[in-house]
């Protein structure tokens, strides 16, 4: 099995980036509940240690709950990365799309964590959509797309999940986040079972949906939900 690399984050810094922010969000293909997107910054030092409890890391799909728990503890034990999660709801999903919906989520994202690490001046404008980063920064993004209107330098991977080492770390924290709040919603809304499937459409869950019709935080534009209504 390949192991994602960080081969990749070493060479932006030795082209002089400061810092690599690693963006991968969660939750797409749900039938219920939030698209989850994590943004994980990391500066020049952390790539220039070993971390052996980190050996085995990978993209979340690939990891079982328990190692993945396992491998955000560790991760944020780190002094060398920070990172800012972002959510789009049922509603914006429905509205604007899931896809839309979660590159939303990303600027969001980045957004707060170039604000919460000092990258950024902000401006009085609420609606800001771009910012000017003091110091070199590159965005890595999951997928064949860059985000639109993010004023920053960015790379598209395809499966940067399984690639690149800072994406599959935004892959995890996104993933045990989403969990969590799938696991709150399992108590909010008894019997569909949220808290094994995490909305995803199992054969339990599409048939207690069936059973139990649509609660708030499905997706009304997802086909299955749909056809309930």
């Amino acid at each position: 099995m390949r192991l994602p690399h960080k081969t990749l984050e070493r060479k932006l810094f030795s082209e002089g980036y400061r810092f690599v922010i690693g963006v991968d969000e969660v939750g797409m293909g749900c039938l219920a509940g939030p698209v989850v997107v994590c943004a994980v910054l990391f500066d020049k030092f952390f790539f220039t240690r070993s971390h052996k409890k980190l050996h085995w890391l990978r993209d979340s799909k690939l990891l079982s709950p328990q190692q993945r728990e396992k491998f955000v503890s560790e991760l944020n034990k780190e002094r060398g990365l920070k990172f800012q999660i972002a959510h789009c709801f049922p509603k914006t999903i429905d509205k604007i799309n899931v896809y839309q919906a979660a590159r939303l989520a990303m600027k969001r994202a980045i957004r707060k964590l170039a604000i919460s690490c000092k990258l950024c001046a902000v401006g009085r404008n609420k609606k800001l959509k771009a910012y000017n980063l003091k110091p070199k920064a590159i965005v890595l993004v999951d997928g064949k797309n860059p985000i639109e209107g993010l004023k920053l330098p960015q790379m598209a991977i395809v499966k940067g999940d399984r690639k690149i080492f800072s994406i599959a770390c935004a892959s995890l924290i996104a993933k045990v986040t989403r969990d969590k709040i799938m696991k709150s919603y399992a108590k909010k809304f008894p019997n569909y079972g949220f808290e094994k499937h995490k909305g995803y459409g199992t054969k339990f869950h599409q048939a207690q949906l069936a059973a139990l019709g649509p609660c708030k935080i499905h997706r009304r534009s997802f086909a299955p939900v749909a056809k309930m209504l």
